[in-house]
């Protein structure tokens, strides 16, 4: 029997067997040979579905009624996180536990086929999962809602709170407030407790306006003051920053030359600085005018830090050695001709910060052809509610 066509299928009910997530917050089940996305699913789930939009392979479905749940099932705890409702998070449905083994077999998955490796990594526990998130892109309706978008859709949904909001955020209070329709607006808190809030038309690549609280956050991180522009990026999650920080101090030594790659404000920079001493120096670079015009503003009084603004790849032709490179490259990753630089400035260490596995898998693997190889890799859970996962991988030249 042939199968039908996936845009036909488009509205209709299934009953589906739930197999496996997949990278990207949506599970895996199959049906008469087409392939089904699912969100809001679990694994091993027996669930009725609604088809909700096709591709040229695959269908995309949302869950209507879990028929054997799962014993991982849960309540959401925000009344916004369900099919059609707010799309900010992935995983509110499922226990805490099983959320962080679900990244964890991501991140397996992700290495298995991209890097030919098989690891095992358990995802850390990073603090509370709720009233963690200290930098909010949210949207405005037609009438000036707040809200965020829906899953794959330019709708707008709007909300009276953001659980995952830092508490600091006061985002009820911001909820009651009216905003210029069809709007994006950019909420920042810092860890001293300000606020800052910018507005831009809801149009892709337009530039926020400030019109609440400071142009200038500062950052407290291990007794380091660092001053972030509210164009400039800083880490999500209120903890982030000093348990990044922390996992990479024992890397880094007296008297060493660290290059800090896609170095935004200067985070590591400044965590490091006391690491490497009067004796070491940094060179950060960084392609973001603000970032690094608040990075050459935060390491004034700091003669042996160079801040380069620019693209990467091409600043790095000014460096001729390094003994340990970090970097935190954008979403997509590094990528070959970056990381071929890289080694062969023959680093000792290579630390590599990732916020998707999948382009960590992918560096992996490039890394390899270039004879450096992943000594360890720990995994936090920088983003509880949602898919996404934060990595630290070390590559060391291999001794093969």
């Amino acid at each position: 029997m042939k199968s039908p066509k996936p845009q036909s299928l488009r509205g209709e009910h299934l009953v589906l067997s739930v197999e496996k997530v997949a990278h990207g917050g949506h599970f895996i089940a199959r049906h008469e040979g087409q392939v089904f996305f699912v969100r809001h699913a679990i694994p091993g789930e027996r669930v009725e579905v609604e088809v909700t939009s096709a591709g040229s392979s695959f269908l995309r479905a949302d869950v209507v009624k879990a028929i054997l749940p799962s014993p991982d099932r849960v309540s959401p705890p925000c009344s916004y996180s369900h099919p059609g409702g707010c799309g900010g998070c992935d995983f509110q449905h499922i226990s805490l536990d099983r959320q962080r083994q679900l990244k964890s077999e991501v991140i397996k998955e992700q290495f298995s086929r991209l890097a030919k490796m098989d690891i095992d990594v358990e995802v850390e526990e990073v603090g509370e999962s709720l009233h963690w998130r200290t930098r909010n892109s949210c949207a405005t309706s037609d009438k000036g809602e707040i809200g965020f978008y829906a899953s794959r859709s330019h709708d707008v949904v709007p909300v009276k709170d953001c659980l995952i909001a830092a508490s600091s955020m006061k985002f009820a209070e911001l909820a009651q407030r009216k905003w210029p329709a069809r709007s994006r607006v950019e909420i920042s808190v810092s860890s001293k407790r300000d606020r800052s809030i910018a507005i831009a038309p809801a149009g892709r690549g337009s530039k926020a306006r400030l019109t609440d609280g400071p142009q200038i956050l500062t950052e407290v991180v291990g007794g380091h003051e660092i001053e972030v522009s509210q164009r400039s990026f800083w880490q999500s999650h209120e903890l982030a920053p000093e348990i990044l920080t922390e996992a990479v101090q024992d890397y880094v030594l007296t008297g060493d030359h660290l290059l800090d790659l896609y170095g935004g404000v200067g985070l590591f920079t400044a965590a490091l600085l006391d690491r490497v001493g009067a004796e070491g120096r940094i060179d950060l670079i960084e392609s973001s005018p603000s970032a690094s015009a608040d990075a050459k503003r935060n390491f004034t009084h700091s003669p042996n830090v160079t801040v380069y603004m620019g693209d990467v790849l091409r600043e790095l032709g000014r460096i001729e050695r390094a003994d340990v490179v970090l970097l935190d490259p954008p979403r997509e990753g590094a990528g070959k001709e970056t990381l071929l630089a890289i080694s062969q400035l023959q680093p000792r260490s290579i630390l590599y910060v990732a916020c998707d596995p999948a382009a960590l898998a992918r560096d992996t693997a490039y890394l390899g052809e270039m004879d450096y190889e992943m000594v360890s890799l720990r995994a936090f859970d920088l983003f509880p509610m949602t898919h996404h996962v934060e990595c630290l991988a070390r590559f060391e030249p291999s001794q093969r």
